[in-house]
């Protein structure tokens, strides 16, 4: 296996320097970023971080698993499939990476027309997530994406819930009930929440106010 490079941080102590010793490798943040909302099998992985290769991907994730920011482990039947999770302590990185999204979005480089996974696009919804507005109703919506980069992929699922204390999305294995469904895909919602676009209304079954809060809720504002 390839040695790694050092920023030094064995040296002079600082803790900003370790961190980056322990993340700072190409294409580390981006595996952790791929498993804040779950655990994913190696081949998604390699799947949704763009560009990295068998090869890397299996020295980072050794990597990772050294440091203690990711744990490999076996699901129950009937999957018995091998995955990649994060410890909670890795968890606590979606922090690092909504604050780094926060302010890369003001880069005038940002490619905000490039796609985005289903997983990316929810990270960033959570990244920049305010409450609703106060003595209002909560409300739930239901969201299911479809991959616009990968051609017959199956839908994502996840549960986003409008409150004036604070805006939540979550991936779920089922919708349930929600005061409204949107079903679309990744380029069409990151357009939507991203770009500023409107959303299609035949996208949406149910309530199109609820999916109109998510969405003020969750929009992209640059200050």
């Amino acid at each position: 296996m390839a040695s790694r490079r050092s920023y030094g941080s064995y040296s002079d102590g600082c803790a900003s320097a370790h961190a980056l010793d322990l993340i700072g490798e190409r294409w580390a943040l981006l595996i952790v970023r791929e498993l804040l909302l779950g655990p994913k099998r190696f081949g998604d992985l390699q799947r949704d971080v763009v560009g990295v290769g068998p090869t890397a991907l299996t020295q980072r994730l050794h990597h990772l698993e050294e440091a203690g920011i990711v744990v490999r482990s076996r699901l129950p039947e009937p999957a018995r499939v091998m995955v990649y999770d994060l410890t909670g302590w890795g968890r606590e990185l979606e922090a690092v990476n909504a604050a780094l999204s926060n302010w890369a979005v003001k880069s005038p480089s940002l490619p905000l027309q490039a796609d985005m996974s289903p997983d990316t696009v929810v990270l960033a919804m959570r990244a920049h997530a305010r409450p609703g507005p106060a003595r209002r109703r909560v409300v739930t919506v239901g969201l299911r994406l479809t991959d616009s980069r990968i051609e017959g992929s199956e839908p994502v699922t996840y549960r986003a819930t409008v409150a004036s204390e604070g805006t939540t999305i979550e991936k779920v294995p089922e919708l349930g009930e929600a005061d409204a469904i949107v079903s679309t895909t990744t380029a069409a919602w990151k357009g939507c929440i991203i770009v500023g676009a409107d959303l299609d209304p035949a996208s949406v079954e149910g309530d199109p106010a609820a999916v109109r809060s998510l969405i003020s809720a969750t929009r992209l504002e640059i200050s």
